[in-house]
């Protein structure tokens, strides 16, 4: 896997690419959240358009930045889920754990309303 970042108006984008499988993804992933909060950088968009596959070390990554965003007053949201991805997501129940848009564009306008 492989991520890009950018930022869009009050949000950073973090996209992802190819299998999300957790391992040291999720180490540099966390590195990269660490240093968006020392930035005052907390909205953050994760854009899944680009992932094939997810496994359960790949949720937890997604768990775990998602606890780190909002325990820094922010939150993180998630674009573009494949339907595979958005099954797996409510499979786990995570559905009802993130917020969920069908574009980046709507995740980013999201962070508007809160």
């Amino acid at each position: 896997m492989s991520f890009n970042v950018s930022e869009r108006y009050n949000c950073v984008i973090i996209e992802f690419k190819g299998n999300v499988m957790g391992g040291p993804d999720a180490v540099s992933l966390n590195e990269k959240l660490h240093e968006l909060i020392e930035s005052k950088k907390t909205n953050i968009v994760v854009d899944l358009s680009k992932v094939k596959f997810m496994n359960s070390s790949g949720l937890g990554m997604l768990i775990g930045a998602l606890t780190t965003m909002r325990k820094a007053g922010g939150d993180l949201r998630i674009a573009n889920a494949t339907d595979k991805i958005e099954s797996l997501l409510i499979i786990t129940k995570l559905i009802t754990v993130f917020k969920h848009f069908k574009s980046t564009d709507e995740a980013i306008e999201s962070f508007k309303d809160s």
